[in-house]
């Protein structure tokens, strides 16, 4: 795999590869990662956070996310809003710490991991061999993390802290961003950028729209399909189909 220039603080690491660190509200810096940072948010992300407010998915992206869409990307990101109280602190921050940490999103779980999953190239038949995956280590001024003396890995360390779910959906809607049509910088209709907003961000909307039978290429769903989809995570992944087919079908 060719990897990006990693700045100087961001080490490549093997996932069974050792490092001391531990975050706990003892420590000096306690917080100072939930300041001073642009916070990217995943589908799952904010079906996560949504939640834990108990928000509805609209109301959750009015309140708590900024969109932005550069001329030269094909997609919308989209990040957490911060407080303006001079050092950009989360909105979801307190001097007793996060305030959802059940529901925290995955970069900060991950923290000081970062992990990137690379979609392989299609073959001739059009198929896929999957995801790649490759681990950083990312070691910032502040932390205090890296004196402590708990062993961790890669491994050890995403299964202590949840990662393995969310892993599967951003793996999921990878799929969609490293889209070989999207790799040949494809343009994609203003309609089809809401829908791309609709089905990954605005969860609750997308699945009135679905149930009422308002969006194309879908067919009436049945009364256990509809009692399925009441879940949000399989409502998740059913959207990332349906986005996949009409982006794609061309």
């Amino acid at each position: 795999m060719n990897l990006p220039l990693l700045p100087q603080n961001v080490t490549k690491i093997a996932r069974e590869e050792s490092f001391r660190f531990s975050c706990h509200p003892a420590i000096s810096c306690f917080t100072e990662c939930c300041r001073q940072l642009e916070l990217a948010l995943t589908p799952y992300d904010v079906l996560r956070l949504k939640k834990a407010c108990s928000l509805r998915s609209e109301e959750f992206l009015d309140r708590y996310v900024i969109m932005e869409q550069e001329e030269h990307e094909t997609f919308p990101r989209f990040y957490l809003t911060m407080v303006d109280d001079g050092r950009d602190s989360c909105v979801f921050v307190s001097q007793a710490g996060c305030t959802v940490y059940q529901d925290r999103p995955g970069a900060c779980r991950a923290y000081p991991i970062g992990r990137a999953a690379i979609r392989q190239p299609e073959n001739e038949m059009g198929e896929t061999e999957g995801m790649e995956e490759f681990f950083v280590i990312i070691q910032e001024s502040h932390c205090r993390g890296f004196q402590e003396q708990q062993e961790q890995n890669a491994n050890s360390y995403g299964k202590e802290q949840g990662l393995s779910l969310y892993n599967r959906f951003n793996d999921r809607v990878a799929a969609i961003l490293q889209h070989e049509q999207v790799r040949k910088k494809k343009r994609f209709s203003e309609d089809r950028i809401a829908q791309f907003i609709l089905a990954l961000y605005n969860l609750d909307q997308f699945r009135t729209l679905l149930f009422a039978g308002d969006l194309p290429g879908t067919t009436p769903l049945d009364k256990t399909t509809k009692e399925r989809l009441l879940d949000d995570e399989e409502l998740l992944l059913h959207a990332i189909d349906w986005l996949q087919k009409i982006l794609f079908k061309d």
